[in-house]
This record gives structure tokens, sequence and C-alpha cells, in this order.
């Protein structure tokens, strides 16, 4: 297996690295097969300590199982909402992986793509994510951009690296926002202590979002958000850093609410991009989806 290290995770130890992709396996275990050399980074051996940096390549065997597996496409229904030659924007839902995880290999996204387009999709990024340029949480759904060949893949990233990806959510918030409009330029890091978790540390990543308010309710807020940057988790830390959680986003701190729904209430809504080999620009739209029209239409009945 092939990895390659992105900016959100420059500055992350080997081993921690490992263990968020290998949820379940203990810390020891990656530890010891880090050692014993079936983790190679850039070709070498490294010990566990070591601080990856952006682009470093880990190759990776025998972690967990005695045998490479093989990641099996799947016949599962893809929305697509707009595609060409080179690349997709597919919408995912909430609940399903983005790329498969040695624990977890099916269901996911790319199973789904390899059914779909076989082997036209960008392997930059090895073979658990084929095509996959940026990710979704599991239950943030929406708008991603899918590669069909290494070219685009490369072109998409460079858009995304440069800015010049305009990308917007929409989430529901837990309690009453007081500003209507915010940015929240706080940097983000990997949790000290929790390495599955994101938060706000003075040496973090510089990290931009900007927030506009929706619509106001008793108990929650509708807002609107627009990345400048791309950290891992970052809609989620910063609001939660601003004490106002994306509803039900347990990881987060906002608990379960009165509706319940299968985490945190968020979806990718919005893309704006120029598209591969052309000057043309594309702008990509879409409605609130099941479960964010369910928070939603909740509290609007509340509020009549």
């Amino acid at each position: 297996m092939l990895l390659v290290v992105d900016e959100n995770n420059d500055g992350v130890r080997l081993d921690l690295y490992l263990s968020e992709l290998y949820e379940g396996v203990s810390r020891s275990k990656i530890q010891s097969a880090i050692k014993s050399g079936k983790v190679l980074v850039n070709g070498q051996e490294k010990k566990s300590s070591y601080i990856l940096k952006e682009n470093d390549k880990i190759e990776f065997e025998k972690l967990i199982t005695d045998e490479i597996v093989k990641i099996e496409p799947e016949n599962i229904p893809l929305e697509i909402v707009w595609e060409d030659e080179n690349m997709a924007v597919v919408n995912k839902p909430s609940g399903m992986l983005t790329h498969p995880t040695p624990i977890e290999m099916s269901g996911t996204l790319v199973n789904a793509l390899l059914y779909k387009y076989g082997e036209n999709l960008s392997d930059l990024n090895g073979e658990f994510r084929r095509g996959i340029v940026h990710r979704l949480d599991r239950n943030t759904s929406g708008l991603l951009m899918i590669a069909k060949n290494n070219q685009t893949h490369e072109y998409l990233a460079n858009l995304i690296k440069n800015h010049e990806l305009t990308k917007k959510y929409h989430a529901v918030l837990k309690g009453v926002y007081p500003k209507d409009d915010d940015v929240i330029e706080e940097p983000i890091a990997r949790h000290r202590t929790q390495p599955h978790k994101m938060a706000v540390y003075p040496d973090g990543k510089p990290s931009k979002t900007i927030l506009k308010v929706l619509e106001r309710f008793n108990e929650a807020t509708y807002v609107e958000l627009t990345l400048i940057t791309g950290r891992t988790h970052q809609i989620r830390v910063h609001t939660s850093y601003k004490k106002y959680p994306v509803y039900n986003d347990s990881l987060y701190g906002a608990g379960q609410g009165k509706v319940k729904t299968d985490e945190q209430v968020l979806q990718s809504f919005y893309l704006r991009f120029a598209k591969p080999n052309s000057d043309e620009i594309i702008e990509i739209k879409i409605e609130p989806d099941e479960k964010l029209s369910k928070v939603l239409t909740y509290f609007r009945n509340r509020r009549a």
C-alpha cells in the first residue's frame, strides 16, 4: 500500500499517522511493525517518532494481515452531479467513508468508483484512494471532486493548494451564533493527546473559515461556511472553538440534540473551479440533504 502525505498531516509522527489510519489497532502493534521494517518512508526505514513532511511517500505491508487485500469494486449507487472525460463531481451521502482503510474495506466511495470507472481513476494517493483528490468525513455529505487520471489529479490538487477552488458548506450549529458575519482565523494542528482529533494551537497551520448566518432559531443557527484553507476537520474545529459546535457533532463537544441524526449536520453544497484544460468555470450547487432538511424543518416548525 502506498500513501502520499498531504499538507494536513505535515508535522505528524509516523506512528500517530498510521494509528489514525488503522483505527482499532494498538499503537504498540503499529510501532512494532515500523521497527521491524514493514513501513518505509520514501523508500527508507524510519523510527516511529519520524515527523512526516508533505509529499512523503509511505509504503507498508503486512501491518494487519499476512497479505495485501485488493480493494474490490462494488455496485453501490453513485450520484454523479457533473463530469467530463477528466474528472467527476459526486454527491457523497452521509455515513459513507470516502476511501477504505485496512479495517473497513467495503461500502466506501472508492469501492463504488472502481465499479463505475474501473482503472480510469488516478492512483497518485495509492490504491486505497483511487481517484480521491480531497475527502469528506464519513458523516459529512456533499460534493467531492474525482480525478480520472493523474494529470487531472495534480491539476485539482494545485487548485486546492493555491486556494483557487471555492468550497462552501451548510451547517446547523448548536446555540445562537451572535454575529451575522464572522471570519474565524485560528491555527489548527493535530490534538496533542487525542490524535484522531484536531484542535486550535498557536503553532498550528494557518486556517481560515468565513461564516455567514442564514437563519437563527431558539437553540441553533443555520450557517454558510466558506473554506479559505482546507485543514482536516476545519469547520468542526473552528465552530467548536467559538463555542458553537456543529449540531450533533459528538467528537467536538455538541452531543446529541433534540433532533437525532447520525453525527454532525454538515454538508458540502457548493463548488466553483476552472475546468481542467479549459478556461470554463464550473459552478455546482446542491440542495440540502435529508439530514440537514430534517433538522431545519424541526427548528422552523418550532419557531412558527
